[in-house]
């Protein structure tokens, strides 16, 4: 590292500090604490998975240093001050930095065999032509369980790199592993969906095989970073969503080697949309919560249309948030939910992408939601998310904010 990244990067830690000291950051943190034990003030508001690359050329957001591992830093930097400045929403900015541990997962030991087509060769969304690689039972046998290690001497090099960069401005914490394990994703990238959709019904014993030897590998996975000390520390999000709440740690904890019953876990089976409610027991319920059932709080769903299934939704262990996409019947889904889960409703991102902002329909859009949810006594968040597009007009997004805060009552 030389001197100009370093000053670079402590320049813009100390504005984060700063901001971070501000007493809005615990007003936040108290107010997701009130939504996650079902008795918010307000919905709340988040907004993730920003499409950065038509924002590069923004004021303050072209990088400047030149270290790889600083750069890294810095995009992390300016993205956090950016969001602040232009579409924080209920974002809370923490006065702590989290270094993640050199922990290595082996996987299942599949590796993924596609064709990939890039419309924007700036963007990281890309489309994906998957090849089939089970075609019967003996192709099992390509599942292996994951084997977790950790580089601790590569794990202390990162600590005191970022000793050096941000101390006297933002704690420096060492991270472990904030696991994701759908089932379904995986199985997406190693057979194509329109594959694994026709093998349910084509050749069932077969994903059940693939499902039992995921879940049992995913189990072991979770056994190893917990004897290992490896699982993250506190969450501040989880799946895009504030993660703060009272109903964690479970009693016993130990920060030191925190277990899976003292974290949110989420689960998701988004290619499932499309399957009958029994089929959707039988293939991801039956198998998801054995892993869910080993943490504290679950947060539910994705793109995946919940409305029709929430009887088996229910049956999976410690579930608090449920995703409600933009394909769902809204009113439906309120009325399964009522006050027993946080209605996490994803707003279209389209609404941003159309040639044409129309904000207008963004707010008859987002008032739909907040009628319904009142109607039906359900908790509510609103988690924009998926942006690949703002069709290069960042001010769509800080519009978008702001109408949504209104709606919310902020």
């Amino acid at each position: 590292m030389n001197k100009s990244d370093i000053a670079v990067i402590r320049g813009m830690a100390e504005r984060v500090a700063r901001i971070a000291e501000l007493p809005v950051q615990e007003e936040r943190r108290d107010q997701w604490r009130k939504l996650n034990s079902l008795r918010p003030d307000r919905p709340m508001v988040m907004i993730d998975q920003v499409c950065w690359n038509e924002f590069e050329s923004e004021p303050g957001m072209p990088l400047e240093c030149t270290d790889a591992e600083c750069r890294g830093y810095e995009r992390r930097l300016r993205r956090t001050l950016y969001q602040w400045d232009h579409f924080r929403v209920d974002m809370v900015v923490d006065r702590f930095i989290r270094i993640p541990k050199a922990v290595t997962n082996s996987g299942f030991g599949i590796v993924i065999d596609e064709n990939v087509t890039a419309t924007d060769p700036t963007n990281d969304v890309v489309s994906h032509d998957y090849h089939n690689q089970f075609a019967c039972d003996d192709d099992l046998e390509k599942i292996k369980i994951p084997r977790i290690t950790h580089d601790e001497a590569e794990s202390a090099r990162r600590m005191e790199v970022a000793h050096e960069l941000f101390d006297g401005l933002l704690d420096v914490r060492a991270e472990g592993v904030d696991p994701y394990l759908s089932l379904w994703d995986p199985i997406a990238t190693w057979m194509g969906v329109e594959n694994a959709l026709y093998a349910m019904i084509d050749t069932p014993e077969l994903i059940h095989g693939i499902l039992e030897r995921m879940t049992a590998g995913y189990l072991s996975m979770l056994d190893q970073l917990e004897e290992q000390g490896l699982l993250c520390g506190e969450q501040s999000l989880i799946h895009c969503t504030g993660a703060w709440t009272d109903g964690l740690p479970a009693p016993g904890y130990d920060a030191a080697r925190p277990r899976t019953k003292d974290r949110w876990m989420f689960g998701l089976a988004q290619m499932l949309g499309s399957v009958s409610p029994a089929m959707f027991d039988e293939f991801e319920v039956a198998y998801a919560s054995r892993i869910c059932e080993r943490f504290g709080l679950v947060y539910y769903g994705c793109c995946d249309p919940l409305d029709g299934k929430m009887a088996e939704v229910r049956k999976i262990p410690n579930v608090r948030k449920v995703s409600m996409s933009p394909w769902t019947d809204q009113e439906r889904g309120a009325t399964e939910i009522r006050g027993d889960y946080v209605f996490s409703r994803k707003p279209n991102p389209a609404f941003l992408a159309f040639e044409r902002f129309d904000t207008d329909a963004v707010r008859a859009d987002l008032v739909a939601t907040r009628e319904i949810c009142d109607r039906n006594g359900c908790p509510l968040e609103l988690i924009l998310k998926d942006l690949s597009t703002v069709r290069r007009e960042p001010a769509r997004l800080a519009e978008w904010a702001r109408i949504a805060m209104e709606v919310c009552g902020a």
